[in-house]
């Protein structure tokens, strides 16, 4: 292995222990508290919060005359915080939308910190050299110092989100059930406001202005594709911010031209679109699974109730059906149907016949008669709870027939009484 190679995984060096600590602990901090303002469905307003601090920052250095972190931090969130709370003002008191809210909240602060950074530049003081990198971030740039104050910061987060988390969730996904259990729903918005402003200025310095929503929103947005669950999403979202910093600080090491901050957004990035495509139940792939599942299942199943039908008509549920005899009663393409056929014929519901006919095997005969009960007890649902003329309700029982689970037939057989007959006059097949 290279040596600079391995003095890296081992953090061997003093800057770059610096650089990369600094980076992971910026992604434990703004991926927690980005899940919530992700589930309040306010993801834009970290992008308003983070080009909000601009004025502070600047103010902050034209008061204490020296680019101290700390300092630099309480006047970023000073602004931060206003910003959040005038945009809250504008919604409750206005009838301006909060998108509409949160652009004149950016366009208005990130302007007046520009307008201070250009006037600080005009003053020559010498300190102020770098000033400009909170607008882009310069993580190769931070100091130990800087480490030590994301970490408190990291730290005082996640300690407050592990206190308060049960009443953060619930003022999180119902604020309405929160004031009717006596919870003090608008202290807890308040306090998530002043988080959020927190973790996005404890990043500034990092990634900038420009690019912090991104590190707030991007590893909570790619950890609620793996789960239903808060917790679990909050415990992911900080990990994949861990794995963030650290790779994002290990290209750079490895291209030392390119810019750590955009690095550390590019592999969040890329672990959201992993996310997208392959998560388990939301991933782009697995619904695309699942949709092509339900056409082949309703496939199959329309099959099956054509067949049954043909074979209460002649009263002859296993003869040999030809698919031209099948197209008859259902108009299937004859590949498609074919196809069908087959499968249907490999897990045992149908049988293959001489002169390409087909016939219903014993199992068969049951699957077809469930899918046709099925059908034609929802029609009597909406026939008489629903009050549907009888001529309306074919189409909607085409498709419900196929969702229906054993437990909703069970409870439709009980309110319904366990009719005899659809609205059609049909024979209900119980057995």
């Amino acid at each position: 292995m290279n040596d600079s190679l391995f003095d890296f995984l081992v953090l061997r060096d003093l800057s770059t222990r610096t650089v990369v600590i600094g980076s992971m602990l910026l992604g434990i901090g703004s991926a927690a508290i980005g899940c919530f303002a992700l589930l309040r469905k306010r993801a834009l307003v970290g992008d308003a919060v983070a080009h909000s601090v601009l004025p502070g920052i600047a103010i902050a250095f034209l008061i204490v005359g020296s680019k101290d972190p700390l300092a630099l931090m309480v006047g970023a969130v000073v602004t931060g915080w206003f910003s959040m709370i005038a945009m809250d003002y504008i919604v409750r008191n206005s009838r301006i939308r909060e998108d509409a809210a949160i652009g004149l909240a950016l366009s208005v602060f990130f302007g007046l910190g520009i307008l201070l950074l250009t006037h600080i530049q005009h003053t020559g003081a010498a300190n102020q050299s770098g000033l400009d990198k909170f607008l882009f971030g310069q993580a190769a740039s931070l100091l130990a110092r800087d480490v030590a104050v994301f970490g408190s910061v990291s730290l005082i987060l996640l300690l407050v989100l592990i206190v308060t988390f049960k009443e953060l969730k619930v003022v999180s996904f119902d604020p309405d059930f929160t004031r009717a259990i006596g919870f003090p729903a608008r202290f807890l918005e308040l306090l998530l406001t002043t988080l959020l402003v927190v973790a996005v200025v404890a990043g500034i310095q990092a990634v900038g202005v420009v690019l912090m929503a991104a590190m707030l929103i991007t590893p909570a947005a790619a950890a609620r594709y793996w789960t239903e669950r808060l917790g679990v999403m909050i415990l992911l979202a900080s990990l994949f911010g861990i794995l963030s910093g650290y790779v994002g600080a290990f290209i750079s090491y490895l291209e030392p031209h390119m810019p750590t901050g955009p690095w550390i957004v590019v592999v969040a990035s890329f672990i959201f679109f992993v996310s997208l495509l392959s998560a388990p139940k939301r991933g782009v792939i697995a619904q695309l699974l699942r949709r092509r599942k339900n056409v082949r299942v309703t496939l199959e199943e329309n099959i099956l109730k054509t067949m049954h039908r043909m074979g209460e008509a002649d009263r002859e549920m296993q003869d040999p059906r030809s698919i031209s005899e099948i197209q008859n009663y259902r108009s299937i393409p004859a590949a498609v149907l074919q196809r069908g056929l087959l499968r249907l014929a490999s897990e045992g519901y149908v049988t293959s016949q001489p002169n390409k006919k087909w016939s219903l095997t014993t199992q068969g005969v049951v699957e077809g008669a469930r899918i046709t009960r099925l059908h034609r007890l929802w029609e009597v649902y909406l026939t008489e709870y629903v009050r549907i003329a009888p001529d309306h309700v074919h189409d909607d029982a085409e498709s419900i027939e196929h969702v229906l689970t054993p437990e909703l037939e069970v409870e439709l057989q009980r309110l319904l009484q366990r009719p005899a007959i659809d609205p059609h006059q049909q024979t209900i097949p119980y057995r």
